[in-house]
């Protein structure tokens, strides 16, 4: 595994910088004052989390006059779904789609 899948699994681990992913896909481009607004916990602590999601490569920040903008980059979840959780669920799905044509085909041949 890569460093770069490490820091992605290390960020998606905790339970807060998960629901800040979450903030940030229902509404881009928020500040830090709107998303430490909205959990319990200091602004700090929310910039720390930002920080580590941000060495992820999980959100990208735009600046916009004195405000800093952060949106969230979901190439990196994509990238382990396809490495880590597709090939798993490849074998359950052909499976269902042979049941599915088996049935029918059952069907058909009664019709």
């Amino acid at each position: 595994m890569t460093d770069e899948m490490d820091r992605v699994f290390k960020a998606l681990a905790d339970a807060s910088r998960r629901s800040l992913l979450d903030d940030l896909f229902r509404e881009p481009g928020q500040t830090l004052g709107a998303l430490a607004a909205r959990l319990d916990m200091t602004r700090q602590a929310v910039s720390q989390h930002l920080s580590v999601l941000e060495a992820a490569n999980l959100i990208a920040t735009v600046r916009r006059g004195r405000e800093k903008l952060h949106y969230m980059n979901p190439v990196p979840i994509h990238e382990a779904h396809a490495r880590w959780i597709a090939k798993f669920e490849r074998p359950r799905l052909d499976a269902l789609a042979d049941l599915k044509q088996r049935l029918e085909g059952d069907r058909d041949d009664k019709a």
